[in-house]
């Protein structure tokens, strides 16, 4: 509880002070008096101090900050007062003040809080990447197709032979594994088509980005071709027992053939308590072995029931490793997942916006709470990994054309520009009440879903 509460507030602080940091930095670039720069919303925590003309605090609500620029309007009236701690009460000379400003300085403020959040993506995303390398894993062939968890819509997938290698997904070509997982995960393809090598027909499963239930099936049933090789035997294991060394092929088994590490995993889990024979090439040499799997009692991930299966104590040679790439290719890969990221939020938005998917899949601080405490688990290239994908989530959401949003803001310069005046105080006066009634419902909606979640409902 407490990594995930730390989690969140990491996540959430970090991104919240990157995109207010963007406007501040934007309006004192081009000589905007800035009165308050609050991280949260709402009235003020004894958590403040003044440097300068400006007014630096953290606010109650943490459902995001803001910049207050010098303005004699007050930033459009008493429509966002209450969420922005009130008014400050500080007068600035008139070259100091938001209005006065030309039309292409007050766009770029408005915009340098979502340029932060997509450059701090990409900074993050060029340091995974030039840190830690690419995780590759080079196999491209099928060595079985789990007709299990095969959805009704992929059937046409279940007669693959063995070693099927798959040569293009969706037009593009398959060079790695990692290719099929991306290609099959890719929400903005409105099917699925497979090409195999030495095959003149291509596989197409209708199966559209909003059905990823059944493309996420869909990859778990694709069994890749590892061959059988042990790359760790663990100390006591029957493994260990029966004289298995790192680095044997294993060729047979209880008399059948084994072509590929996952025929190996189904003959030994499916055999507990029960002594097998195995064939092992080991060098240049054939060595029979023999050894008994310890029963082990697991839960079905499927059917949630208890089952008993056999284990050896061995791990699998598997074939991915991690690729450095060098300073280019990690500037041209982190472009690219950020690309891939807004893709999959655009997606998403329109998926709401046309029903496709369901406002239940909205969440709010609960929800982003629990996803910063699990990423946090799982070290630190995930967890940064996150926050990178979470920070193209905030630019893209605050360019939604709702007034308060910084989307709403640029609407309203970008109608100054074409009108050659800038809309009335009281126009922009109501469309942003109207928009704080509108953001504040979403955010209803996302803790309400974050309740039934717990609740399990």
């Amino acid at each position: 509880m407490l990594l995930t509460l730390a989690a969140a507030v990491v996540v959430l602080g970090v991104l919240i002070f990157v995109h207010e940091l963007g406007h501040f930095m934007a309006a004192k670039a081009v000589g905007i008096g800035v009165p308050r720069f609050s991280i949260g919303l709402g009235p003020v925590t004894p958590l403040s101090f003044r440097h300068g003309e400006t007014e630096y605090l953290i606010s109650w609500i943490p459902f995001g900050g803001y910049v207050k620029m010098a303005s004699r309007e007050e930033q459009d009236g008493d429509a966002m007062e209450t969420l922005e701690g009130g008014a400050t009460g500080r007068e600035f000379p008139p070259e100091k003040l938001f209005e006065n400003k030309p039309l292409w300085a007050r766009i770029l403020v408005i915009s340098a809080g979502v340029l932060m959040n997509a450059l701090f993506a990409y900074v993050v995303y060029v340091f995974l990447v030039g840190s830690y390398g690419l995780r590759v894993d080079p196999t491209t062939r099928i060595a079985r197709v789990d007709t299990t968890a095969l959805p009704p819509s992929a059937q046409e997938l279940a007669g693959l032979p063995f070693g099927t290698q798959v040569a293009r997904i969706n037009g593009d070509t398959v060079t790695a594994w990692n290719d099929v997982v991306e290609g099959l995960t890719d929400p903005t393809a409105e099917r699925i088509r497979f090409d195999f090598v030495g095959r003149d027909d291509p596989v197409i499963l209708p199966i559209d980005g909003f059905a990823m239930e059944d493309r996420v099936a869909v990859l778990r049933s694709l069994v890749r071709l590892w061959e059988a090789r042990i790359a760790s035997v663990q100390p006591g294991s029957a493994a260990d027992k029966g004289g298995f060394e790192a680095g044997d092929l294993v060729v047979r088994a209880a008399g059948d053939t084994i072509g590929a590490w996952s025929d190996l995993v189904d003959l030994i889990r499916g055999s507990p308590g029960e002594r097998l024979t195995f064939s092992v090439l080991r060098g240049d040499s054939l060595t029979t072995l023999s050894a008994v799997p310890a029963p082990q009692v697991v839960t079905d991930e499927g059917t949630g029931e208890e089952q008993e299966i056999g284990l050896l104590g061995i791990g699998p040679e598997i074939a991915a490793r991690r690729v450095r790439l060098g300073f280019g290719a990690s500037l041209a890969e982190a472009g690219r997942r950020v690309r891939a990221d807004a893709g999959i939020i655009w997606f998403a938005l329109r998926g709401l916006a046309t029903r496709r998917l369901s406002p239940r899949e909205l969440g709010g601080p609960v929800l982003i709470g629990q996803l910063s405490g699990q990423f946090a688990r799982a070290g630190l290239e995930a967890f940064l990994g996150f926050m990178a994908l979470f920070s193209i989530n905030l630019a893209i959401l605050n360019l939604l054309p709702i007034p308060v949003l910084d989307g709403g803001h640029l609407v309203f310069l970008l109608a100054e520009g074409i009108r050659g005046k800038p809309v009335s105080l009281n126009v922009r006066l109501r469309l942003t009440q109207f928009g704080l009634v509108i953001l504040l419902g979403i955010m209803a909606l996302a803790v309400t879903n974050d309740i039934l979640r717990v609740l399990g409902r």
